[in-house]
C-alpha cells in the first residue's frame, strides 16, 4: 500500500462525500423511495444516506437490464470487445484505488491495508482475468456419422440478479458480475445496505470504462423488500447469492414461487482446520489458524473456526494460537497498523458476543478475550477470542459465528478428526496439516468440502473454482467453471 498515513486517511475520511443514488440504466437514479443511513463500524457515524430501493427500482434496474439483454449491443459484441471494457474497468478499479479501499474500510470496518492490498487487488485481478477470458471460451463439435454436423455452443443466459454480502463488497460483487459480463449478460446487483457505497462506484466506474446502459444495474435497499423483489422478478434468468444459509433457502422459494430461475448459492461455513502430530511446522500451523480466524475479524465464510488438534499437541498449538490473539493490534480501521478492525454493525456485535456468552454457559473454557473494547471510540470492536475444551455438540462448534470466535477439539486419531471435521451442516472449506503424502490425499477425499487447504488456508487464485457442498450451497466461483452459472448450452444438430 502507498505510504499514505493515519492522518491522511482520516482527513479523506472526513472529506468523503458519497453519492447513495441507485445507479440504473446507466445513470444515477434518486428512485421514489425514501433513504437509510450507512453507518460506519469504526466510530458509529453516519457516512451517508443511501436511496432505499424496493419493487419498483428493482422494475425498473430488470427492465433496463431487459433491454439492454434483448436489443442492446453488450451480448452480441464480439467477446473480445467485451473482454476490453472489462480489462478498462479493471484498470479504472486500479486508477481509483485508494478511494475504493477507503469506502469499503468505513462501510464494513475492515483495516485500510488489508482493503487496499487484498479486498482491491481481488477485485481488479477478478475483472482483468475474465476480460482476458472472454474471448478464449469454445464451444463443441461432438463427433456424429458423416450424414450430420453438431454443434453445442454457449449462449448468455440473460438477466443476472446478484445478491451479495458486506464482507468482502467489492470482491464478492466481481465474482458474480464479471464472469456474468464476460459471458454476454446483464446484471442487476443487489449489495448489502451495509456496503452499497462500493458497488455504487464500482457500476459508476463500469460505465465510465463503457458498459452501455442498462448492462450493470445497482439498487441499494434490504433484503426482505429488495432482495425479495429481485428474487421472485419473473424477468430474471439466473439469481447468483453469496450469504448466509438461512437467506439462501429464501431465494431458492422465490425461484419455485416465480419463474423457477436457476439459483446458484454461496453460502456459510463451519470450517475445520486439522493439525496432525506430524505437521511440517507447528508454529506455521497455530500462526496459520490464527490468521484465519481473525483475518477481517472473522467475518469470512472460509474462516477456520474449528480448530481440530491432536491431544499429543492440543496445548502446545493452542498457547501458541492465544499468544497471537493477545498480540493481535486491534484498533482505528483507517490507521494502516491496525491488524484487526471493527465488527460490521452494532446488531451482528450483539450476535457473537451472544455466541461467547453461550459457550461460557456451556462449559467450553475461555482462553483469550470475549469482550467488547474500544468502546470510547463509539465503534464495534471486539477482542480475539479463544475457546478450548469445546465439545462437539455446544454452540460453538456447530453454529456459524461470523466473528473472531475460535473453538479448539482436541482428536486422538486420524479417524476421530475426519468424523469430527464432517460433523457439520456445511461443507466449504477444510485444512489440513500433515507431512504424509498418503495421508493428505486420503484425508482431502474424506473431507465433505468444496476446498481443501494442505499445509496453508486461504490459498489460491482465479483459475481455481470456489463453492460448497451440503448447505454450503451449490454451483462455482472463480475459474472457467463460474461461467457455467450464467451461460445455457444449445445443441444444433444439422442433417447434410
Amino acid at each position: 500500500m502507498p505510504a499514505v498515513t493515519h492522518d491522511e486517511w482520516l482527513r479523506r475520511a472526513k472529506a468523503l462525500e458519497a453519492d447513495g443514488a441507485h445507479h440504473i440504466d446507466g445513470a444515477d437514479e434518486p428512485g421514489g423511495g425514501g433513504t437509510f443511513p450507512v453507518v460506519s463500524p469504526r466510530d458509529g457515524q453516519v457516512i451517508a444516506q443511501v436511496a432505499d430501493g424496493g419493487p419498483a427500482e428493482i422494475d425498473a434496474a430488470v427492465a433496463a437490464a431487459r433491454r439492454a439483454f434483448d436489443s442492446g449491443p453488450w451480448p452480441r459484441l464480439a467477446p473480445a470487445e467485451r473482454g476490453r471494457v472489462l480489462v478498462r474497468l479493471a484498470e479504472l478499479l486500479e486508477e481509483n484505488r485508494e478511494l475504493l479501499a477507503l469506502t469499503v474500510s468505513l462501510e464494513m470496518g475492515k483495516p485500510i491495508t488489508d482493503a487496499h492490498d487484498i479486498e482491491l487487488r481481488a477485485a481488479i485481478t477478478t475483472f482483468r482475468w475474465y476480460g482476458q477470458l472472454a474471448d478464449k471460451l469454445t464451444g463443441e463439435s461432438p463427433h456424429t456419422a458423416p450424414d450430420a454436423l453438431a454443434l453445442v455452443t454457449r449462449e448468455p443466459a440473460g438477466v443476472v440478479g446478484a445478491v451479495v454480502p458486506w464482507n468482502f463488497p467489492l470482491t464478492l460483487a466481481g465474482w458474480k458480475v464479471a464472469p456474468a459480463l464476460a459471458a454476454g449478460c446483464t446484471v442487476v446487483l443487489k449489495p448489502s445496505e451495509n456496503s452499497p457505497l462500493s458497488a455504487l462506484l464500482l457500476a459508476r466506474l463500469a460505465t465510465e470504462a463503457g458498459l452501455p446502459p442498462g448492462v450493470l444495474n445497482v439498487v441499494n435497499g434490504n433484503g426482505p423488500v429488495a432482495g425479495r423483489a429481485l428474487g421472485l422478478h419473473p424477468d430474471v434468468d439466473v439469481l447468483a447469492f453469496t450469504g448466509s444459509t438461512a437467506v439462501g433457502r429464501h431465494f431458492l422459494h422465490y425461484a419455485a414461487d416465480s419463474n423457477l430461475k436457476r439459483v446458484w448459492l454461496e453460502l456459510g461455513g463451519k470450517s475445520p482446520n486439522i493439525v496432525l502430530p506430524d505437521a511440517p511446522d507447528l508454529d506455521k500451523a497455530a500462526a496459520t489458524a490464527a490468521w484465519g480466524i481473525f483475518f477481517n475479524q472473522g467475518e469470512m465464510c472460509t474462516a477456520p473456526s474449528r480448530l481440530l488438534v491432536h491431544t499429543s499437541i492440543a496445548e502446545q498449538v493452542t498457547e501458541a494460537v492465544v499468544r497471537r490473539a493477545r498480540e493481535l493490534r486491534v484498533g482505528d480501521p483507517l490507521d494502516p497498523a491496525t491488524e484487526m478492525g471493527a465488527l460490521v454493525g452494532e446488531s451482528h456485535l450483539k450476535r457473537v458476543l451472544d455466541h461467547i456468552g453461550t459457550g461460557r454457559a456451556e462449559g467450553a473454557r475461555l482462553r483469550t478475550g470475549g469482550d467488547r473494547i474500544r468502546t470510547d471510540s463509539g465503534g464495534t470492536y471486539l477482542e480475539p477470542t479463544v475457546f478450548d475444551r469445546v465439545d462437539p455438540g455446544m454452540r460453538l462448534a456447530r453454529e456459524e459465528i461470523f466473528g473472531p470466535v475460535l473453538s479448539v477439539l482436541a482428536f486422538d486419531d486420524l479417524d476421530e478428526a475426519v468424523r469430527l471435521a464432517n460433523a457439520t451442516e456445511y461443507g466449504l472449506a477444510a485444512g489440513l496439516w500433515t507431512s504424509d503424502l498418503a495421508t493428505a490425499h486420503r484425508v482431502s477425499r474424506q473431507l465433505k468440502a468444496g476446498t481443501v487447504w494442505v499445509n496453508c488456508y486461504e490459498e489460491g487464485d482465479l483459475t481455481v473454482p470456489f463453492g460448497g457442498v451440503k448447505q454450503s450451497g451449490n454451483g462455482r466461483d472463480k475459474s472457467v467453471h463460474a461461467i457455467e452459472k450464467y451461460t445455457e448450452l444449445k445443441t444444433t444438430w444439422i442433417q447434410l
